[in-house]
Formats: C-alpha cells, sequence, structure tokens
C-alpha cells in the first residue's frame, strides 16, 4: 500500500513537473486519483502528513524573530482580512443560498459566517512551498507573508479553544519556562556538529515541541512553531533549516496526498468548490488594500497578497469540527478540500509568474501607494561602488571578502536578509538591504559606475530575472551569475549573461590553483 501511494505520488510529480507545473500539483491529483480508484488512507499516512507539517512549522520558526510578529504590518493586516473577509464572504453565501445553489441553500447566518471564517486563512504549506522554491523566505514580502500566517496560526489556537471547550491545563503556563532553557538549547546544538546529527536535532525538537504543548493542552504545532523561533538567532539556524528541507518535503507529500483521500466529489461538489475558488481574487484585493494602507510598497503588497491568496488546510480542521457539532453538512467538507485544492493549483502557477506580472503592471500597482512608505523600505544607494554583488549567502559571502581584498570599498553587496546586512554592517562592510528581483529597486539605482554585478543566488531563474530588468534600466556593465548544473550554466549563458561559473566543477578548480601555490613557493624557496 506503501509503496503504492509513493509510486503514483511519483508518476504523477514527474507529469506536472514534465509540463512545467509545482510537483505538488501533481501530489494532490495522485491523493484523488487514489481514491477514485478505492484505495483509502491509513494512519501511516495521517502520521506523515502530520509529522511534514510540524517539521514546516518548525521550520517557518527558525527564519522568524517575535519583533518581525509585532510589527503593525503584520498583526493589523491579518486581524482587519480575517474580520472583512468573513463578513463578506458569509454575506455572498448566504446571498448564493437565496439563489438556491446546492450546499449554500441550508446555510445560515452563523454557519455562513463559520464558513467565512474557514476560508479566512492562507495555507501555510502552499505559501512555505513557493517561497522556498523561488529562494524568497528572507525577502522583505516573504517575511511578511510568513508573520501574517504565523498571525492567523495564533487566531486558529484561539479558535479551537473556544470551539471544543477545551482550555489548556494549568501546567500551560509553565511553558514560558523555556525562555530560562533556551541556553541550554542553544548549547546541545553547538555540539551536535553539521552531519547527522543536526537534521536529528531538529526533528527531536520540533517534535518534542509539538508533544509537550499538545500534553498541557496547547494546539501541538505552535510548539514546534514556538521552539523554532527559540532558535532562530542561533548560527547555525540556516544550517538546520536547509538539512531538514528534504526530510520535510518528503513528509509533506504525505499531507498534499491525504488531501485527495477527503472523500469523492460529485459534479455538483466540484462546480460549488470552483465558485468558492473563483472568490480568492477578493482575498487578494482585501491583502492589496490593506497592505498599501498600511504604507507598504505596491510591490510588496502585490506579491504578498498574491501568494496569500490561497485556502487553508485549516479550513478543512474548522469545517471537519463543524460537521462533527451538526453545524455543517458533512458534504461541504469534501466541498471546501476540493477548493483548497484548487487554491493551491492556482496559486502555484500564478506565483511563478508573479515578478513578470508587477513588470507589466507596475504603474498601476504604484499607484495605489501611499505618499510614505515605512522606513525600512526605503533604498539606500551605495557609494563609489564598481562592483556589485547580488546575494551574500555562502558562494556571495565569499566572493565579497575576496574582492574586497582586492580593491577595498569599492565593491557593494546586496541581499534581502536584512538580518545577514545588519551584521556586515556591523562589521564595517559596505552592503546593503535590497530584493535583486525588485523592479523598482534597479530603476532608482544610478548603475553608471558599476562595471560588475555578480549575481550569487542559488536559483538559475532568479538571476535570469535580475539580469532582464538590469537591461531594461539601462545598465551597460557585466553580469556575472553562478549555477549549480551544467544545463542551468547553458540556460544562463543563453539568457545574455557575460560568465556563468558552476559552483561545483570550478571550486575545485579554484582549490587546486591555490594548492598549487605551495609547491611552487616551496620550488621558488629551494631555487
Amino acid at each position: 500500500m506503501e509503496f503504492t501511494w509513493i509510486l503514483f505520488a511519483f508518476v504523477c510529480g514527474l507529469a506536472v513537473k514534465l509540463i512545467n507545473l509545482p510537483p505538488l500539483i501533481g501530489f494532490l491529483s495522485a491523493g484523488f486519483l487514489l481514491n477514485y480508484l478505492g484505495y483509502q488512507a491509513s494512519s501511516v499516512l495521517d502520521s506523515l502528513a502530520d509529522i511534514g507539517i510540524t517539521l514546516m512549522l518548525f521550520s517557518i520558526g527558525l527564519k522568524l524573530h517575535v519583533k518581525d510578529l509585532l510589527k503593525r504590518e503584520v498583526w493589523v493586516s491579518t486581524l482587519s482580512h480575517m474580520s472583512i473577509w468573513t463578513l463578506l464572504f458569509g454575506g455572498i453565501a448566504l446571498l448564493l443560498g437565496v439563489l438556491s445553489l446546492p450546499y449554500f441553500d441550508v446555510l445560515d447566518i452563523r454557519t455562513a459566517a463559520l464558513l467565512g471564517f474557514a476560508l479566512s486563512f492562507s495555507s501555510t504549506v502552499c505559501v512555505m512551498k513557493l517561497l522556498e522554491e523561488s529562494g524568497e523566505l528572507k525577502t522583505r514580502h516573504g517575511q511578511l507573508a510568513l508573520g501574517i500566517l504565523v498571525m492567523q496560526d495564533i487566531v486558529a489556537v484561539i479558535f479551537l479553544v473556544a470551539a471544543t471547550g477545551h482550555i489548556p491545563s494549568i501546567w500551560a503556563l509553565g511553558l514560558f519556562g523555556l525562555l530560562l532553557i533556551r541556553p541550554v538549547i542553544n548549547k546541545i546544538v553547538d555540539n551536535v556538529g553539521h552531519g547527522e546529527m543536526l537534521p536529528l536535532t531538529g526533528i527531536v525538537l520540533a517534535l518534542g515541541g509539538y508533544e509537550l504543548f499538545y500534553l498541557v493542552g496547547v494546539k501541538g504545532d505552535l510548539g514546534a512553531l514556538i521552539l523554532g523561533i527559540l532558535l532562530a538567532s542561533h548560527s547555525k539556524a540556516s544550517e538546520m533549516n536547509k538539512s531538514l528541507m528534504n526530510f520535510k518535503d518528503l513528509f509533506l507529500i504525505g499531507f498534499f496526498l491525504s488531501i485527495g483521500f477527503t472523500a469523492l466529489p460529485t459534479l455538483e461538489m466540484i462546480g460549488m468548490s470552483l465558485l468558492i475558488t473563483l472568490v480568492i481574487l477578493l482575498k487578494f484585493t482585501l491583502f492589496f488594500v490593506f497592505l498599501t494602507k498600511l504604507k507598504l510598497r505596491g510591490r510588496t503588497s502585490f506579491l504578498s497578497a498574491l501568494i496569500l491568496s490561497n485556502y487553508s488546510e485549516f479550513g478543512l480542521i474548522v469545517v471537519a469540527l463543524s460537521v462533527s457539532n451538526g453545524w455543517l453538512h458533512k458534504e461541504w467538507l469534501v466541498v471546501l478540500a476540493l477548493a483548497v485544492s484548487f487554491s493551491f493549483v492556482i496559486t502555484s502557477i500564478i506565483y511563478r509568474q508573479s515578478h513578470r506580472l508587477y513588470r507589466n503592471n507596475k504603474e498601476t500597482i504604484r499607484g495605489f501607494e501611499t505618499a510614505d512608505c515605512l522606513p525600512e523600505d526605503v533604498f539606500t544607494q551605495p557609494k563609489n561602488a564598481e562592483v556589485l554583488i547580488v546575494g551574500l549567502g555562502r558562494v556571495g559571502r565569499g566572493a565579497f571578502d575576496s574582492v574586497k581584498a582586492l580593491i577595498d570599498h569599492r565593491v557593494a553587496g546586496m541581499d534581502a536578509d536584512r538580518n545577514r546586512i545588519k551584521l556586515m554592517q556591523e562589521s564595517d562592510d559596505n552592503v546593503f538591504y535590497g530584493d535583486g528581483e525588485d523592479a523598482d529597486l534597479w530603476e532608482r539605482f544610478d548603475t553608471s559606475k558599476i562595471q560588475l554585478i555578480m549575481l550569487a543566488l542559488p536559483i538559475a531563474e532568479d538571476s535570469i530575472n535580475v539580469s532582464i530588468q538590469l537591461r531594461k534600466a539601462n545598465y551597460q556593465g557585466h553580469i556575472a551569475a553562478i549555477a549549480r548544473y551544467q544545463d542551468e550554466r547553458d540556460i544562463l549563458l543563453a539568457s545574455g549573461i557575460d560568465n556563468v561559473f558552476n559552483v561545483y566543477t570550478e571550486a575545485g578548480t579554484g582549490f587546486a590553483e591555490e594548492s598549487l601555490t605551495l609547491i611552487r613557493t616551496t620550488e621558488n624557496t629551494m631555487a
């Protein structure tokens, strides 16, 4: 049975991958196909799905800082959006009921509002996957979207307590003691090394956090998230996240498959779910309006609203609880499962075109910006730079240090991770915050003195997007980029990038050349 699930997930995932769609669409399709063929979900699949979601929330925590959640644009936009959306969708549902549409015709004010509340959440799984695939987790809009998702999780916990009547144990107050043992956790992580013990430590902390919170009557997923946040400032947080990535992705396949096992839909159910899916346009509009009114830039608001415009797996939990309590008919669980799946597909397809959509409509989008934007969104032009390195991860940081040793402060660095930039600025490095795929940035950027821009970005498509925007901004200098594989190198060169460095093959060349200098030095000394 388990092999059948894996086989179907592989075949469907590969099929959609070959037509340039995200594999998660194939995994969703595999679940519905298996259900149609008569296969049943088991506790094993449910366990895999639960572990995947737990690891994912722990990974989110590793990238978040508490101060990010306290920003006005995060909590105000979250609460405002959920409130207005619940009222609007509830009204739409009642109107459809008046028109005698199936399943809507039995709703009253309470159940319509409950359905609207269930659909007000955005999918943590879908958003996280898309941000990871596009390398945008640390960007301004990526961090904003994650902050909103965490705030929604907090609302979810409050709802579950109110709806189930399960008040957390008095022992839940002891959870604040995690702050006291944080140094102990950090010490453990310091000593696990960089091998297989690092991801194992992450799994133990994630599942341990889940179990600890669950034992005292609090939503277990929140425990995994909190443990991740406690470790976010640790020097190994990024490395731990990368080591967990493949484990998490494999377990999440179980989650996508499990959605398809919810129930077999009828044509009537599919029609109603498609109708609900169309309403995500309203969800996007509300997010965009609220975020721009909170003084966020048009591009940040647009990208954040776009990736949050889907329905959440938590909506299924709300509806399942409502069905068990007799508030909604069981058919709604199938309708909502389909709507969640369709919204995943739409978001996955459209978000991959998000930067192109922004470039083509940027004047209209920027027209919604307020006169004064938030201080942290103000762009700072680097001074005296002749070489600019975009992306300051491991490869980019190494390149920055090497170029700096040669030409000192005539090199500048740019990265979308504010914490990374802050640390480098404290070391007096000539770096600044910026998202390389931000078309607005390059329009305001004076590149007349820049002779070379090095794109140290891990995703080839991102480097191509940046190079296109640079040429459109009339940049006349050279562009270099990195690639991990030979086919990526060929694509990057064909896109017009002047030089592409293969990280894996050419690193060996550099290692050999530097090591040979030891022999030459010895030979010269002997001579």
